[in-house]
């Protein structure tokens, strides 16, 4: 491989005093979901709030006297754009960082706030790296890549050293994948120290890169990018991890939108833990296929930096997706109190109802009809069914 086990150590003598040695937390409820031992191991909680200072430091430390005078540069969703921010103060290093126009607000203060230069550009990550490159070509400075660089999949390695010795009887690691870094420096590691070790690495399915570029042998860049992990969210693998994936025949599992805000949730409602979409894509892939891995399983948080009103959506997502929300769209008789009466009817089933639209101009409508939409919050599946049932029951029309 591109990255020994050698690179790994000498990574984390670097990263001595700089990244945290981010704690393991065992799950009860995730355990009895997957039928295995879980413990989550929280990089959310490292500095910059996620693992991306690891390798970042590690590349940058390494640069020449020259090459720190001209500054570094990069291009990165948040993550990899705050730890390049922090090592650069922690080195005394300028840097400019190329963040999409729609970059996370918190990510994007944040990274100000450690002392970067930011500049907008583009939609993706794929295309601020252009710019990046660009910049790089123009200025001197050097391009500190979020994953396609030895020192920085060496750097994200040294969470595997912490892994194998927080747990020492692991059997399976699962990993959040974007441009395939972290996964490449945890199979890298792991390969040498632990080769019985089961690594799966886990994509967004409508931001997936790597399974069809590993069947077909090389980087392939993905058909779509719609997804809210936006850490994850890389359009084609680095050269250099996806040497080291496909070399180790590393698999790659895909999860959906629900399955991240379900895990989302989880993570928040039960481990009590506050993770982005992406950091949460290994317990979404745990929540996905119960009885899949053998266990101890370790499953990677990546990161913590999410939006509060990417927050806000997602949990609200999550919800409905667990059956905990109900929108009901209904046809009631245009009368005084009747809506009173639907509400009052709701409230007897022991729903909590959080927003009531009322339309009398519809087209399909009878002209002493009104259609209503009432959104409620319920205590699960089972609740929603009866609910349903008994409205039916009462005479209630749906109309979706």
């Amino acid at each position: 491989m591109t990255v020994t086990l050698a690179d790994v150590r000498a990574a984390a003598a670097l990263l001595e005093g700089v990244a945290q040695r981010t704690p393991v937390q065992s799950s009860r409820a995730l355990s009895q979901l997957a039928g295995a031992e879980v413990w989550l191991k929280c990089e959310n909680l490292q500095s910059a709030g996620s693992f991306k200072i690891r390798g970042a430091y590690v590349r940058m430390s390494r640069l020449s006297d020259d090459e720190r005078a001209r500054g570094v540069v990069a291009a990165s969703a948040g993550n990899h754009a705050q730890g390049v921010a922090l090592a650069a103060r922690l080195l005394g290093i300028e840097a400019v960082v190329f963040m999409p126009v729609d970059a996370a607000l918190p990510k994007l203060a944040a990274t100000r706030e450690y002392g970067a230069r930011v500049e907008l550009v583009g939609t993706s990550v794929d295309e601020a790296l252009v710019h990046a490159v660009s910049y790089a070509e123009r200025t001197g400075a050097t391009l500190i890549h979020p994953f396609d660089h030895e020192d920085v999949v060496a750097g994200q390695g040294t969470i595997a050293l912490e892994i194998a010795e927080q747990v020492p009887d692991v059997a399976t690691v699962l990993v959040p994948v974007g441009g395939g870094g972290l996964a490449a420096g945890v199979v890298a590691t792991l390969a040498v120290l632990r080769p019985d070790v089961r690594v799966v690495g886990v994509q967004a399915a409508s931001a997936a890169a790597y399974p069809r570029s590993l069947v077909e042998g090389r980087p392939v860049p993905a058909s779509e990018m719609r997804t809210m992990a936006d850490g994850i969210a890389v359009g084609t693998p680095g050269r250099v991890p996806f040497d080291v994936l496909a070399h180790a025949g590393t698999e790659v599992r895909t999860v959906s939108e629900e399955d991240l805000s379900r895990a989302l949730l989880l993570v928040a409602e039960r481990a009590k833990l506050l993770v982005e979409p992406s950091g949460a894509a290994a317990v979404a892939a745990l929540m996905a296929a119960p009885g899949a891995f053998e266990g101890p399983v370790v499953a990677i948080l990546s990161g913590g930096n999410i939006d509060p009103t990417v927050l806000l959506r997602v949990v609200r997502h999550g919800l409905a997706s667990a059956g905990r929300f109900l929108w009901l769209h209904l046809r009631i008789a245009d009368r005084p109190f009747a809506l009173a009466d639907t509400l009052r009817d709701l409230a007897a089933q022991g729903v909590n109802v959080l927003h009531v639209s009322h339309v009398r101009t519809q087209g399909e409508l009878g002209v002493d009809e009104v259609a209503i939409e009432v959104q409620v919050e319920t205590k699960g599946p089972e609740h929603c069914a009866q609910v349903l049932s008994s409205m039916r029951a009462q005479g209630y029309r749906f109309t979706d």
